[in-house]
């Protein structure tokens, strides 16, 4: 075929194409590049007919077969182009990043600022774990193509995850400048907001989602969250009813939704709401996170399946560990203490005496905080009684677990646990030894790489330890610590500087307005019905809880202003010699008072509590076991309420116990910190020990 031949046969086969003959044109084209085999028209349109026909394989061969003998030749470069990005696109949809990868980066050898090849390839870099490619080539994007969103957007993500928050910042802004209405830009910066305490800035970005996609449900669930933080509960609850109105299934929010009513007392279709909970939990669905089922159930064996439907989600173990079976030959056991709540905090106020009583010539002595510096003279105390004190809230998990195995920490001590502001993950990467659960938070938290929690034989007896994924190490008095250094105020404050009647029994109970159930409300109001001008002291965080609280007390037939609600004061010694006028603490069930109990009676009052079936509800009675007065911890609601009543009636027998709490002060193990603090350590050196041998299951204390 001559060269006149060939380009008559191209000008008829294009006329076939466009007229839509694409089998006649083929044909033609087919007979071009027998005579010239790298004709680049026939490579170029051949590609053109196969990628419209849905067989891209056989259009990337030949606009392949084309580019590689007409490389210069622009309308196969751009349909080689469009056919590599496509199919490369296809890949990482159906999940194959490897193939996908390098399609990529043979578009990237064409085009080397591809904005779609360089977004991906950040994209697989970043899920594959490789930061350093992943910033490299988000980088080389973001400089190349300023006006792609998508880019700035994996650039962001890339930076956050690299805890380079003010930096992912400017990226996720970048990308919304460019399109401000980006959904994942908006939700990625309102959570980075978020972890940087930058919450107002967080509500306005979920709170423009809404307005853009009302059900959007990933904002509903951030907003619902941020408004509980905020203490704008009616919002909250709003926000998690639209969430579960469109999405019945989505993860955590019926308990979102019950925990929150829970905190302002709104009890309405409470029942419906526990059974549903409890049920979805025991059918494996993730429909409360495991510490506000604590207020829904008094079950261990439930608790333990809560902890770990919630941990298989939040901090499922590494690949691989950081520490390796290393043997540290220290000249004392490095202790670590993991917490957010270093400051003005229950549990920084439990924890400051036990800091400082340690053992220096045994512990070094070592805290990573996660949380704020609220500059307290609780936080002062910390940053005296540690050997180190490590400010970690601006490093990721990972550098603060890799930064723990490069210190060779012996023992590392959890001490949030699931609770606000913590971070579990970072035990995920084993990075020492020895890993507890402690204190903060109270119940199992049903992952493999926690070796140990500590408690005491009241709360978890021998025949729960079944439904604990950690070792029990056993404390041999009570595992709650407390701060004997506190002095309670010499000034007491009159009733009616109070608030309360001149006469008649206080009933107190100062714990959290979420862990006051219907069933145990029941009681109290029978309470007062029953004892005569008495009257319920509760400390309650807001207006709508009190005003429910009345509401539901009108309900049972009783005067709602019966409910005096105790005001915060801004010193414990202050708060503590309140106690002293309150006659009984009543206290909560299944969720007991703690902190609370423990304030109550380092006051000298007297507590009834109900112990049930799991750590939560079991820490009370603890308590009054250490306290020498066992016989206040009852073992059945009606017991709680049999006993409370017969106190209440009896001045005398409340005077002996009022009495009997004050001598055993000085000689029970309750307020004894330097004892307390002895057998802590008891336990750390076991542990220590065990491990050293080889077995972190050697049992630890007796039952």
């Amino acid at each position: 075929m001559e060269p006149s031949t060939i380009q008559e046969t191209l000008i008829k086969a294009v006329e076939l194409q466009t007229q839509g003959d694409l089998d006649a044109a083929s044909t033609l084209f087919h007979e071009v590049l027998k005579v010239d085999t790298h004709n680049a028209a026939a490579l170029y349109s051949l590609s053109v007919i196969a990628l419209n026909a849905g067989d891209s394989v056989k259009a990337l061969q030949l606009s392949t077969r084309g580019i590689q003998f007409n490389p210069q030749f622009a309308p196969l470069r751009y349909i080689h182009t469009t056919i590599l990005q496509n199919q490369a696109i296809e890949l990482q949809n159906q999940g194959k990043p490897d193939a996908a990868a390098k399609l990529f980066h043979e578009l990237l050898e064409l085009d080397a600022d591809n904005a779609i090849a360089l977004y991906s390839l950040s994209l697989i870099a970043h899920n594959s774990g490789n930061s350093a490619e992943a910033l490299k080539l988000s980088t080389h994007g973001t400089q190349s193509n300023p006006k792609f969103a998508p880019l700035w957007l994996i650039h962001g993500a890339i930076l956050q995850a690299m805890g380079n928050k003010d930096e992912a910042l400017l990226g996720f802004d970048a990308a919304l400048e460019i399109q401000p209405e980006t959904i994942d830009a908006l939700l990625n910066s309102g959570a980075l907001l978020r972890s940087m305490y930058r919450h107002h800035e967080a509500l306005e970005r979920f709170n423009k989602i809404i307005g853009i996609d009302p059900n959007n449900a990933s904002a509903l669930n951030n907003l619902g969250i941020l408004l509980t933080e905020f203490k704008q509960s009616e919002r909250a609850i709003e926000m998690f009813e639209r969430l579960l109105k469109i999405k019945p299934d989505y993860d955590y929010a019926l308990g979102l939704l019950f925990y929150e009513k829970m905190h302002v007392c709104d009890w309405s279709d409470f029942d419906a709401q526990v059974h549903k909970i409890v049920a979805e939990i025991r059918a494996g669905k993730r429909a409360c996170k495991s510490l506000a089922f604590m207020s829904a159930s008094d079950e261990a064996s439930d608790h333990l399946l809560a902890a770990k439907l919630f941990a298989e989600n939040y901090c499922p173990p590494k690949s691989q560990s950081l520490w390796q079976g290393e043997r540290y030959r220290h000249d004392k056991i490095r202790l670590a203490y993991v917490s957010p709540d270093l400051r003005e905090h229950p549990v920084g106020h439990l924890m400051a005496g036990i800091f400082e009583h340690h053992d220096k010539s045994k512990f070094e002595l070592i805290a990573i905080s996660l949380g704020i510096d609220d500059q307290s003279r609780l936080r002062a105390r910390m940053l005296d009684a540690f050997d180190k004190f490590i400010d970690a809230r601006d490093m990721t998990s990972d550098q603060i677990a890799k930064m723990m195995h490069d210190m060779e920490i012996d023992i590392a001590v959890d001490l949030g646990g699931y609770t606000s502001d913590t971070r579990t993950d970072v035990f995920s990467y084993r990075p020492v030894p020895v890993q507890v659960n402690y204190l903060g938070y109270p119940g199992t938290m049903g992952i493999d790489y926690i070796d140990y929690i500590l408690a005491d034989r009241h709360i978890i007896p021998p025949e729960h330890q079944q439904f604990y994924s950690e070792k029990v190490a056993y404390l041999p008095d009570t595992y709650l610590p407390t701060d004997s250094s506190v002095s309670i105020s010499e000034h007491t404050p009159t009733r009616h500087e109070c608030g309360l009647p001149e006469t008649g029994v206080v009933f107190c109970s100062f714990s959290h307005d979420y862990k006051i159930s219907p069933p145990l409300f029941d009681v109290w109001m029978r309470l007062l019905t029953q004892v005569p001008g008495s009257v319920l002291w509760l400390m309650s965080r807001g207006e709508t809880s009190q005003h429910n609280l009345r509401k539901e007390a009108e309900f049972r037939g009783v005067d709602p202003s019966r409910l005096i609600f105790a005001t915060r004061v801004p010193l414990v010694e202050d708060h503590l010699a309140r106690y002293r006028q309150a006659d009984l603490f009543l206290d909560t069930h299944p969720y007991n008072a703690h902190t609370t109990a423990a304030d109550a009676l380092m006051a000298g009052l007297p507590v009834v509590t109900y112990m049930g079936n799991s750590f939560p509800s079991r820490v009370a009675g603890s308590l009054l076991h250490a306290i020498g007065v066992p016989e206040l911890a009852t073992h059945s609601l009606s017991a709680y309420e049999s006993l409370a009543l017969r106190l209440a009636q009896n001045p005398t027998l409340l005077a002996d116990y009022r009495a009997r709490i004050a001598a055993n002060k000085t000689t029970h193990a309750l307020f004894d910190t330097k004892r307390f603090c002895f057998n802590l350590e008891a336990a750390y050196i076991a542990m220590w020990r065990a491990q050293q041998l080889g077995d972190v299951h050697d049992e630890i204390g007796s039952p």
